[in-house]
């Protein structure tokens, strides 16, 4: 049955010599797996292989059946053609990073509209911005979790539950105030961090997805994006 839906492309592992298989978040369907035909032909006149990078945002008609892993799309177009975010070293490496996150803790359930705009409002900004994204992944993070059911009600909340599962984090007075304003305000707004507060930070966030995913695994991404972004 054919139906429309948007979608951001998540990741995608080449299936057999010219295809694709792609994880798509969709607003109706939640997390679901595409088979792509023939976008990796030497033959094909277009580079249909560029709508599934990360966080591309995407307009989809598919043939949709509940009791399927894998689905296939009838028409796939982005509706935001990116012009930073793949390009810019910084941008990508965010990319990067939120995509695997998003890999790791989205689940193959029904759509949540608001949780769809969250994240469609959160690329349209990473792409847009020419300022004040340096602390983007701290926000996206903290704002996802709320989403996912354990977001911390104040840096005072995040803290005690790190130490609760012998974590150690202890902020100076700097750092928890940047971390309360950055849990009360909307993403992109400006919030002083060092480097190495940024470093700390981002290293609690991500014990913190451990504490509450036990599934959560490496973050292979990590290492890279503390290196870029610091």
């Amino acid at each position: 049955m054919l139906q429309k839906t948007r979608g951001i492309a998540l990741s995608y592992i080449r299936y057999r010599e010219t295809s694709i298989i792609s994880r798509v978040y969709t607003e109706d369907f939640g997390l679901q797996s595409y088979i792509v035909n023939g976008v990796r032909s030497a033959k094909s006149k277009s580079n249909r292989i560029a709508l599934f990078q990360p966080l591309t945002l995407l307009d989809m008609v598919v043939y949709y059946k509940a009791d399927r892993e894998l689905h296939r799309l009838s028409e796939v177009k982005t509706s935001y053609p990116f012009q930073s975010l793949p390009f810019e070293v910084t941008k990508s490496t965010i990319a990067l990073f939120v995509t695997e996150m998003l890999n790791k803790v989205l689940k193959e359930e029904a759509g949540s509209p608001t949780l769809f705009q969250f994240l469609v409002n959160a690329v349209l900004f990473l792409e847009d911005a020419r300022t004040n994204y340096e602390n983007f992944h701290l926000s996206f993070l903290l704002k996802l979790s709320f989403f996912l059911g354990f977001g911390p009600e104040s840096a005072r909340e995040f803290e005690n539950q790190l130490r609760e599962h012998s974590v150690p984090f202890l902020p100076d007075e700097a750092t928890e105030k940047a971390l309360n304003s950055i849990l009360r305000h909307p993403i992109g707004t400006p919030v002083e961090l060092s480097r190495a507060a940024r470093n700390e930070l981002l290293d609690a966030l991500v014990a913190y997805y451990h504490v509450h995913i036990d599934s959560l695994g490496e973050v292979k991404s990590l290492p890279v994006l503390r290196e870029v972004l610091g």
